[in-house]
């Protein structure tokens, strides 16, 4: 299939600042994050099946790549440009902290806050003063104003709309 520069620059401004801030909650440096997200749209761009949440879908190719540069790095000696000193290498370190489960939490996160964002705001402040903030109903109630019993009816109903959104947007458990 011969490349369709708009589409794909449409692709491009639509979905990659999403995805550079995906990567910049892993350890990945920022010269090698333009190189993940290019390599990220160009591949779904090729690849991609009827889906969808493109957003959704652009972060789990972003993840097997970045899982992909983790397994490589393990495999051969840190990379360091000539030009550069011993600080812009590439941050990818395979006995840091596992970057699989970080690239995991990070991917998560991003998509219970795109997820979040398609709430209700009622729904959303509830489940962010309940989930987020940590607040049990009785104080959920007093910082929202509303009494305990709606919180939990607005909580019943945002868990069961976020279920919803998530599997809309492709995501499994």
């Amino acid at each position: 299939m011969p490349l369709d520069e708009d589409v794909v620059a449409d692709i491009y401004r639509e979905h990659a600042p999403a995805l550079r801030r995906f990567i910049g909650r892993t350890s990945v440096d920022r010269a090698r994050t333009e190189d993940v997200v290019q390599e990220a749209i160009l591949r779904v761009w090729r690849q991609a099946p009827e889906v969808t949440s493109m957003r959704a879908y652009l972060l789990r190719t972003t993840r097997n790549i970045l899982i992909d540069m983790h397994r490589a790095a393990g495999r051969r000696v840190i990379e360091v440009a000539e030009d550069r000193d011993d600080d812009s290498r590439a941050r990818i370190d395979p006995r840091a902290t596992n970057p699989v489960v970080e690239i995991d939490r990070a991917l998560d996160q991003i998509l219970i806050e795109d997820a979040l964002t398609r709430l209700q705001p009622d729904h959303r402040a509830t489940v962010v003063a309940l989930y987020y903030q940590r607040l049990t109903v009785a104080e959920a109630a007093v910082a929202l104003g509303i009494p305990a019993g709606t919180v939990k009816s607005r909580a019943f109903y945002a868990v069961r709309s976020l279920r919803a959104i998530l599997d809309e947007m492709g995501v499994t458990q």
